[in-house]
C-alpha cells in the first residue's frame, strides 16, 4: 500500500466494533484495498436483513391472496355442489385410507373344514395342546382359538405371533358357519378321511368345489391346503392317489354343474382352464396337498402351511 492511502481497521469499543480509516506515513504491507464507510457497512447489513423480510412479507402477501381467490371461487358454487364435492372428497379420503389400513393387516385366522368325522377338532387340539383328547364329538358351532401352536411353545425365541384357528362344522346344514370367517382367513385347511376316502369322494369334491368358486377365495386368493389325515393307518390312501381322485370329480362337476350357485349367487367363478382336464395348479389361488394324522400328533406338514400364511 502507497504513502497517503486509505485502509481499514477494526478497533475495540466498548463491547462492539467501530470501523474507522486512517492514513498511513509509510509504506505498509496490507491485504486488501478497502473503500467502504462505516455507515456503507451497517447499511449493508440492514439492507440483507431488509432483504429477508421482504421475501417473506411478499410469500405472506401471495398466499393471502390465494386464499382470497379460493374463497371467491367457492363463494361462486352453489351450496348444493359445494357440499358434494366436500363429500366426495370426504369419502375418498376415507376409502383410501380404509384401503391402506387394510392392506397393512395381516391376518392370523386359518380355517379347519372339511365333511364330518375327517378329524378336524382332533387336528385343532393337536395344533393347540399336543394331544388329541382321546376322541371327540362333531360339535355344531365352530370351535375356535387363538393359541402359539403347541410345537413351538418349548422353543419360543422372542415374540411369536399365535394363531386364530377355527374349527368349523362339517354338517351340510352348518358350513354356512364357513362364510362368516372367510372375510378374515389368511388360510383354509381342507382335511380329508384318507382311510374311509373313496366312499365319501364325491361328497368331498363337492364341498371342496363349492369352497374353491366361492368370490372372496378367489378374489382373495386364499390359499388352499388339502389335509389327507389318518395316514397313519395301513389302509390309507396316499396324497397323490386322493388329489388325482379329487381333481377327476371336480372335473366331472364342472361339466354337470354351473358355477352360479343357488345358495350363492357371488359363486360366479369356474374352475380351471376350458378344454383341459381339471388340475388344481389351474386355481388362482394356491392349492397344496399334506399327509397328517391327528391321533398321533404328526402335524408338522399343516404347521408348516400355517407358518407359511401367518409369520411368527
Amino acid at each position: 500500500i502507497k504513502k497517503n492511502q486509505h485502509v481499514l481497521f477494526l478497533t475495540p469499543l466498548t463491547g462492539h466494533h467501530t470501523l474507522s480509516t486512517h492514513i498511513l506515513s509509510t509504506p505498509t504491507l496490507w491485504l486488501s484495498k478497502v473503500s467502504i464507510t462505516v455507515d456503507d457497512a451497517f447499511f449493508s447489513e440492514k439492507k440483507g436483513k431488509m432483504s429477508m423480510e421482504e421475501g417473506l412479507e411478499q410469500w405472506r402477501k401471495q398466499a393471502e391472496e390465494l386464499l382470497n381467490q379460493g374463497i371467491e371461487f367457492a363463494h361462486q358454487i352453489p351450496p348444493i355442489q359445494l357440499y358434494a364435492a366436500i363429500s366426495v372428497l370426504l369419502l375418498t379420503t376415507f376409502l383410501l385410507l380404509s384401503v391402506l389400513l387394510f392392506k397393512n393387516t395381516k391376518s392370523n385366522t386359518i380355517l379347519l373344514t372339511g365333511l364330518s368325522g375327517s378329524g378336524k377338532t382332533v387336528l385343532f387340539y393337536q395344533l393347540r395342546d399336543g394331544s388329541s383328547h382321546q376322541g371327540t364329538v362333531t360339535s355344531m358351532e365352530p370351535n375356535e382359538d387363538t393359541f402359539v401352536l403347541h410345537s413351538e411353545v418349548t422353543k419360543q425365541k422372542g415374540k411369536i405371533m399365535p394363531v386364530h384357528v377355527v374349527d368349523v362344522a362339517g354338517h351340510s346344514r352348518l358350513r354356512l358357519k364357513l362364510d362368516e370367517f372367510l372375510p378374515q382367513a389368511a388360510g383354509i385347511v381342507f382335511v380329508v378321511d384318507a382311510l374311509e376316502f373313496l366312499p365319501n369322494c364325491r361328497a368331498a369334491s363337492e364341498y371342496l368345489y363349492d369352497i374353491l368358486t366361492k368370490a372372496i377365495v378367489v378374489k382373495k386368493k386364499i390359499p388352499v391346503l388339502i389335509c389327507c389325515n389318518k395316514t397313519d393307518k395301513v389302509t390309507a390312501h396316499t396324497k397323490e392317489f386322493i388329489r388325482k381322485q379329487l381333481e377327476k370329480e371336480i372335473d366331472k362337476l364342472r361339466a354337470s354343474r354351473s358355477a352360479v350357485s343357488d345358495a350363492d349367487i357371488a359363486n360366479d367363478f369356474t374352475l380351471g382352464v376350458s378344454g383341459e382336464s381339471f388340475s388344481f395348479t389351474q386355481c388362482i389361488n394356491k392349492v397344496t396337498v399334506a399327509e397328517a394324522s391327528g391321533l398321533t400328533g404328526e402335524t408338522s406338514q399343516v404347521e408348516q402351511f400355517i407358518r407359511e400364511h401367518v409369520k411368527p
